[in-house]
């Protein structure tokens, strides 16, 4: 753990995948125990909307940890920190998986929700450290895509530990990743910031204003958690659906959760390869599209709700979610690459704030009860998309650039 060690030229391309491995660490530290929620809530002795509050607690923690890592990060440098981080997130998923008490599980969420989010930002702030042009591009037009593996992996590999070992199985499962990556970042990885910001208060505060004084990367950040919302709003109602209104296991739980994982990173690849179109109308048309779907979801559901209908109109909004998101976050990310660590930070951190206030309050009006609530809290959201959309093309010209 050398504050002077580098990273070495042979073992970049190893440093790069271990850098993308934990991009979607925020992912699975949520979705690997969304099949276990109801077996927790039950084990634990609370209600639903108390173990939903674990999510509740990460995500605002980690949104707002983003918001002021980043200038530690741009100061400091990426490697040290990273590591520190990955072993207090091992020892905090030990922690969660040998406790009863609810409370102490809300304090190792919120130290998870931090640690993951100087772990993520600084290896978002690697690559705009190491790539630079349109490989610098077309790594960060990957990173929805990679992060969408969570959802995919997770939910499929919680519902199995779920089932065969319990609920605690998942956070050993993230404590034992943790260490492994540990061992693998410190002999392959090392420090990549080129030029370290001096930590000032005053330079750190211009540049935060500077940012999110402008309107189209602030909006677009108000987009990413409106399109990310509606993926989490299914993780926190969806198994909830499934095995109590519906009577199904967690692995089917898993499967269903699988699924539309997939569908989020369909939408990252399809955004990927439309990369070069024009930004405007290549969005107005897919949230056209996921209105259309909310719509057709709404009117279905009256006449033959079941699981199957479920996911099917449930996949076909997701992955028009990833489709923004990938959009929204790779304009985001590259619009201030002399600043990478702030500029990650603050486009997750406000993210994700936004994605645990709106998630949470749509839950507590709009509980997990059946596929009407999950379609309402679908239709609120697009709407919102909608009108924000339309704010941004208003103040921009009607041109993102």
């Amino acid at each position: 753990m050398n504050r002077k060690k580098t990273l070495k030229q042979q073992h970049q391309g190893i440093s790069t995948v271990l850098a993308f491995t934990l991009i979607p660490l925020s992912g699975f530290a949520t979705d690997i125990y969304i099949p276990s929620l109801p077996s927790m809530a039950a084990a634990l002795g609370v209600s639903d909307i108390q173990v939903q509050m674990t999510l509740s607690l990460f995500l605002i923690s980690y949104g707002v940890a983003q918001l002021f890592v980043g200038s530690l990060l741009d100061s400091f440098g990426r490697y040290k920190i990273n590591l520190i981080s990955l072993l207090v997130f091992a020892l905090a998923s030990i922690i969660i998986a040998n406790t009863s008490s609810i409370y102490l599980i809300y304090a190792m969420r919120i130290i998870h929700g931090i640690t993951v989010g100087a772990i993520v930002v600084s290896k978002r702030a690697f690559f705009v450290d190491v790539f630079s042009g349109d490989k610098l591009k077309h790594y960060l037009s990957m990173f929805s895509i990679i992060w969408a593996t969570a959802p995919i992996i997770a939910p499929f590999v919680g519902g199995y530990l779920q089932n065969y070992f319990g609920w605690q199985a998942n956070f050993y499962f993230l404590a034992g990743f943790a260490v492994i990556i540990f061992i693998l970042e410190l002999i392959f990885s090392g420090e990549t910031i080129k030029q370290r910001m001096p930590f000032n208060i005053k330079i750190i505060s211009t540049v935060y204003q500077e940012m999110i004084s402008t309107a189209s990367f602030t909006l677009g950040i108000v987009m990413l958690g409106l399109s990310y919302s509606m993926v989490m709003i299914y993780n926190m109602t969806g198994p909830f659906i499934i095995e109590h209104r519906l009577g199904l296991s967690p692995i089917v739980a898993g499967y269903s959760s699988l699924i539309l994982g997939a569908a989020v990173m369909l939408g990252g690849f399809i955004g990927k390869s439309t990369i070069n179109k024009p930004f405007n109308k290549k969005l107005i048309v897919n949230l056209s599209i996921q209105l259309l779907f909310g719509i057709f979801m709404f009117i279905y559901t009256g006449f033959a709700a079941s699981l199957y209908s479920m996911i099917f109109f449930a996949f076909m909004i997701h992955a028009c979610s990833g489709y923004t998101f990938n959009s929204f976050f790779t304009f985001c990310l590259s619009r201030f690459p002399k600043n990478a660590g702030i500029a990650s930070g603050l486009t997750g951190g406000i993210n994700y704030v936004i994605v645990s206030f709106l998630s949470y309050c749509i839950i507590l009006f709009i509980p997990a009860k059946d596929q009407y609530n999950l379609n309402y809290s679908y239709l609120i959201l697009i709407a919102l998309s909608a009108i924000v959309m339309f704010i941004i093309f208003k103040m921009t010209g009607k041109k993102i650039s």
